[in-house]
């Protein structure tokens, strides 16, 4: 009575070494043989780091002007300020704001359009930022064209009062207002060249601005039940919500 039993299928490579160790002596090294090639195939596939994929979760708008975030259901400006999308680019030139203009800037674009407008919080400016490096769209233009790898203002602000030395240089580069200063009003920027945020950025200081929305119900599957739920007790365009 044999000591061992392979259910092994008819006609596989497997079969054969089972035949082979029936009639040869070298049972043992035909019996691993036999094994390793009846698990063969079994082994998991390699993993995908979502990491590595810059663009998994985004698309863009059906005219292209707006890249859109799905998982976060935000909408993008495709162009920085003072650039618009012309349907292959961004044209035209940049402009920087220091952060009262871009949150005017703000202000004008929501009640001129009635679309809720907004400067970026920093997780979502660095969630955009990897799109830098994500290869091309779907329509063959960079995701971001034109995009300036430079620091961008941020909706999330911060206000640091101390008593400083006007005339030291520090205070002179985070925008010290002069001998009589004895605060310095400070905001949140981001880095689109490394993804690094700072909180120290003085608001005078005219940086690259790139705005964002609720993305568009029918692209980002939003419950327009659950969207007007959500605009329940929302603050008015002279006040826009951070």
């Amino acid at each position: 009575m044999p000591l061992f039993r392979l259910r092994i299928r008819a006609g596989t490579p497997a079969a054969a070494a089972r035949m082979a160790l029936a009639r040869g002596p070298a049972r043992g090294a035909l019996l691993a043989l036999a094994a390793s090639l009846g698990t063969a195939g079994a082994q998991p596939g390699p993993t995908v780091d979502p990491a590595a994929q810059p663009a998994s979760g985004f698309v863009l708008s059906d005219d292209g002007a707006l890249v859109i975030d799905t998982r976060a259901r935000l909408a993008w400006a495709r162009c920085i300020e003072g650039m618009r999308w012309d349907g292959r680019d961004c044209v035209g030139t940049p402009v920087l704001f220091s952060y009262g203009q871009a949150q005017a800037l703000v202000r004008e674009r929501w009640r001129a359009t009635g679309v809720r407008w907004r400067l970026p919080r920093v997780p979502e400016a660095r969630r955009l930022q990897r799109l830098l490096d994500g290869g091309p769209a779907p329509d063959g233009a960079p995701w971001l064209p034109a995009a300036p790898r430079e620091w961008h203002w941020s909706g999330t602000a911060s206000v640091n009062a101390t008593a400083v030395n006007p005339y030291d240089y520090g205070t002179v580069v985070r925008g010290g207002s002069g001998a009589g200063s004895l605060s310095v009003q400070q905001a949140w920027a981001v880095d689109m060249a490394s993804g690094e945020a700072r909180g120290d950025v003085g608001r005078a200081n005219k940086l690259v601005v790139r705005l964002l929305r609720p993305a568009p119900l029918t692209t980002a599957g939003v419950d327009p039940e659950e969207e007007d739920a959500a605009d329940d007790g929302k603050a008015s365009p002279t006040a826009p919500r951070r």
